[in-house]
């Protein structure tokens, strides 16, 4: 998470009051403003203790030398300090077990996803107390991605407790090449675990069946976010003729056809090897599904010219957006209202129109916008009747808003 990317803080004026550290728990960093962040960027860290190491747990306190809360340190990180809990009590590595604890109990126990499916996310970063670690549960593996040295080191023996609690028997590690060199983390840590793991799973969701490939899939190789929003789509699509534009493996287009008893469904995606795992994927369900291997900017547009129209378009793009200055950001803005544009011009009068936006950089209310006004471009207006986000299992902290990232809108084109 880059530093630009955070609503910045509001400067104290009053410089750090004359404290007493020797009392204080060590190790140990002070911060410079008020802050509830758990990302502690340079700017906010203020004095740190001389026995703090990399990837240490460490007591955190406020710029007058009250405690508050506890995080993980590395000098050398971007995010130098991410505060994992906030709070006047102390707090050590048992809390870490806590978090976990409370975090597989919120997706097992609370909302029960079991249930539905096997494919969920059981750890969330920031949003689960456990800043800079991503755990995706699929079939019996764990897919972790690691952000921090601190979780880094910790992780190892944080597993055979996930496996416990989850069911699960095997877990895949990855790390970003840089980020992981600019951590500290050693490529090595995880390679044992990492050999004992599958390279593909099978998994199941609101009765479809999906293969997870670790090797070839984007992020942790399915889009768990994205679940309550495929299931939704079957309500509209009984006997439609259906687009699902950007469809990546397949998740749009089969619960439009296998649950939603779609006529046809056009399932359109750049990406040759999402391609070839979205027809792995049908054959799973012995659906019969159309796939175009083409950028979705450019069928939109022949399709346009041949004056196609289609009952339901889904328009699920990938991340646009990557900077929050807006000299930065207006190529990826102009991205989506281009190609919201393109795929409104492909719905019949009266169908359904799903556009989607996982740029994090980007508020729900300029992505509203940006859609209306590519409807509006070309004379047709939206009624719009829901908007949603991801599924239970990516809950947000009320002190990192900034986490929620994806956004969609449901409307019927007039």
């Amino acid at each position: 998470m880059a530093e630009e990317n955070l609503p910045r803080e509001k400067p104290e004026t009053t410089p750090i009051a004359p404290v007493d550290r020797s009392t204080w728990s060590r190790p140990w960093a002070q911060l410079k403003y008020f802050t509830f962040q758990p990302a502690i960027f340079p700017r906010l860290l203020g004095k740190v203790s001389d026995d703090a190491r990399p990837g240490d747990l460490v007591s955190v306190y406020d710029k007058n030398g009250n405690r508050a809360g506890a995080g993980l340190f590395n000098p050398r990180a971007k995010i130098p300090l991410r505060v994992v809990a906030h709070g006047t009590e102390p707090i050590d590595e048992g809390y870490f077990e806590l978090a976990i604890r409370r975090a597989v109990e919120l997706r097992r126990g609370l909302f029960k996803l079991d249930e539905v499916t096997d494919a969920y996310r059981l750890i969330n970063s920031d949003g689960d107390g456990l800043s800079g670690l991503t755990i995706d549960r699929y079939g019996d593996t764990l897919l972790c991605e690691v952000y921090s040295l601190g979780i880094a080191r910790r992780l190892p023996r944080w597993l055979p407790l996930l496996h416990e609690l989850a069911g699960t028997r095997h877990a895949r590690v990855q790390v970003d090449h840089d980020l992981g060199s600019l951590e500290g983390i050693k490529p090595s840590t995880f390679n044992e675990t990492n050999a004992a793991a599958p390279r593909a799973v099978k998994i199941r969701e609101h009765g479809v069946r999906y293969e997870v490939d670790f090797a070839e899939g984007h992020k942790t190789g399915f889009f768990c976010d994205q679940r309550d929003n495929r299931r939704a789509i079957a309500a509209f699509t009984r006997q439609a003729r259906v687009l699902d534009l950007c469809c990546y493996t397949g998740g749009f287009s089969l619960n439009a056809k296998v649950v939603g008893g779609a006529e046809e469904v056009t399932s359109v995606d750049l990406d040759e090897a999402a391609i070839a795992q979205a027809r792995r994927n049908a054959n799973l369900n012995q659906a019969r599904l159309k796939f175009v291997h083409a950028d979705a900017f450019a069928y939109a547009r022949q399709m346009q010219t041949n004056g196609e129209k289609w009952d339901v378009v889904i328009l699920d793009p990938p991340k646009f957006i990557f900077t929050r200055d807006e000299h930065g950001n207006w190529e990826g803005r102009q991205k989506y209202e281009d190609l919201n544009l393109l795929a409104i011009s492909l719905v019949k009068t009266g169908g359904i129109f799903v556009t989607c936006s996982c740029s994090g950089l980007l508020s729900l209310e300029d992505f509203e916008a940006h859609v209306i006004k590519a409807a509006h471009r070309q004379n047709r207006r939206l009624q719009f009747f829901n908007r949603t986000g991801p599924g239970v299992d990516h809950p947000v902290y009320s002190n990192c808003l900034e986490s929620r990232y994806l956004k969609v809108l449901w409307a019927r084109v007039v």
